[in-house]
């Protein structure tokens, strides 16, 4: 696997430093099915207001199913249409707004599962894969392909896959994909004690 690991100011764990998105993926490497469970297990455990569990997730495997897949990527934005086309997995995380056992609005709806987006892509990570979470797609037209239920909000399509060199992409997605890795200064987003107090 290709590695570009954070440079962070104080050691974290590597699979939280290992964690990015790339755009470079394998064409010709599948995920196995037992990968696939290991994600959306890894996903299933994540954590939730209540336990309610609000996240909703749909999985497209171009392996098992080529026209589902085509499908899912159909509703893609162009731009990550470019480097989506060479990825195995397709996943759309979407998010409950109502708590099961009162009908009531739930809040933490879509905290909770982007939870467990992340869970899913940190067990990709462990699992010596890649995985790259998109917001350009249309919403409307994913829901209408696969019978998505009106109140579900979608939040997220992932890309999984295994990472390839920076060749296969071009122009400005290429060069996106060899740009250093960069964050925020920790005192900017971070504070302690009080709104605008930088941590130290």
């Amino acid at each position: 696997m290709l590695l570009k690991p954070a440079v962070t100011d104080f050691p974290i764990h590597e699979l939280l430093a290992h964690r990015w998105s790339p755009r470079a993926f394998d064409v010709a490497k599948p995920v196995s099915r037992e990968q696939v469970l290991a994600l959306v297990e890894a996903a299933r455990w994540a954590p939730s207001c209540f336990g309610e569990e609000p996240w909703r997730v749909i999985v497209w495997d171009r392996a098992r199913d080529t026209a589902r897949w085509q499908k899912a990527f159909d509703c893609l934005a162009e731009g990550n249409q470019a480097w989506v086309k060479n990825t195995p997995l397709l996943i759309a995380v979407g998010a409950d707004p109502q708590f099961g056992h009162n009908g009531k609005d739930n809040r933490w709806a879509q905290y909770d599962s982007g939870a467990a987006g992340i869970s899913l892509c940190l067990q990709a990570v462990a699992l010596g894969l890649a995985a790259h979470q998109m917001g350009g797609f249309d919403a409307q037209k994913l829901r209408d392909a696969f019978g998505i239920p009106a109140h579900i909000t979608l939040m997220s399509m992932i890309a999984v896959g295994y990472q390839a060199a920076p060749d296969v992409l071009t122009g400005e997605v290429r060069e996106r994909e060899v740009a250093p890795r960069r964050r925020r200064p920790l005192g900017e987003i971070f504070f302690e004690g009080g709104w605008g107090v930088p941590i130290k």
